[in-house]
């Protein structure tokens, strides 16, 4: 969420800069761009890692549960 404000912030910094002929807002605005999509990949790259944890450690628990009713039932 932050990255996509921060995304939003730069390109309104943006426009107004090129409007008003104001580089220095203009570059802060494509800065701000840059830093938010930064941001909005790092949040998925981070669902992406949380995901194939949870899912990873539902197939660990599954396979024990298994091993414990396989030993059980010798």
């Amino acid at each position: 969420m932050a990255g996509k404000i921060e995304n939003s912030k730069g390109k309104v910094k943006q426009v107004i800069g090129t409007l008003t002929d104001n580089k220095k807002l203009e570059a802060d605005g494509k800065n701000d761009r840059r830093t938010g999509k930064a941001k909005e990949k790092v949040g998925r790259a981070r669902s992406a890692v949380e995901h194939a944890a949870a899912m990873t450690e539902r197939k660990a628990d599954t396979a024990i549960d298994k091993a414990k009713d396989a030993t059980h039932h010798k």
